[in-house]
């Protein structure tokens, strides 16, 4: 079952998330109080943590959710195969996919910290459809269309 591990927030862009235990998503901008919300396409990144497990093992790092900047921390899904436009279900809201990794101009303070960033590799990004809470042990589902 995938589901929820971790919900991170920060204040500013490129810098590790802090852990918090329920966010509140509001539609078509993201979650309150993180520096990532607002009106485009990516309001919210999600990173999987078996991909925070492959970059421990790999470099022999101990990293914990929020590090790779992501607000959510997931288990049990495959992330980064999901096609843009694939809708999600977590906790009370309603999430689309509509970014797989990004680009990176310049090293963050993640990739000092870490070594490396696998969030651009295997990070992904939705926007807001249904607004809610999401909580550490939610359910995520995929909704086949």
């Amino acid at each position: 079952m995938a589901k929820v591990v971790s919900i991170n927030v920060s204040d500013k862009k490129g810098v590790v998330k802090n852990p918090v235990r329920i966010g509140v998503f509001r539609q078509d901008h993201g979650i309150e109080g993180d520096a990532h919300g607002g009106k485009w396409h990516r309001q919210v990144s999600l990173l999987a943590q078996e991909s925070i497990d492959y970059a421990m093992e790999k470099d022999g790092l101990d990293l914990k959710p929020g590090m790779f900047a992501e607000n959510i921390t997931t288990e049990g899904v495959v992330l980064h195969e999901l096609p843009v436009g694939t809708k999600m279900r977590i906790g009370e809201t309603l999430q689309e996919v509509t970014q797989i990794g990004k680009e990176c101009h310049s090293k963050c303070q993640i990739f000092y910290q870490t070594g490396d960033c696998v969030m651009p590799r295997e990070g992904i990004f939705t926007a807001i459809l249904k607004g809610g809470t999401v909580e550490v042990g939610d359910a995520i589902e995929i909704i086949e269309e």
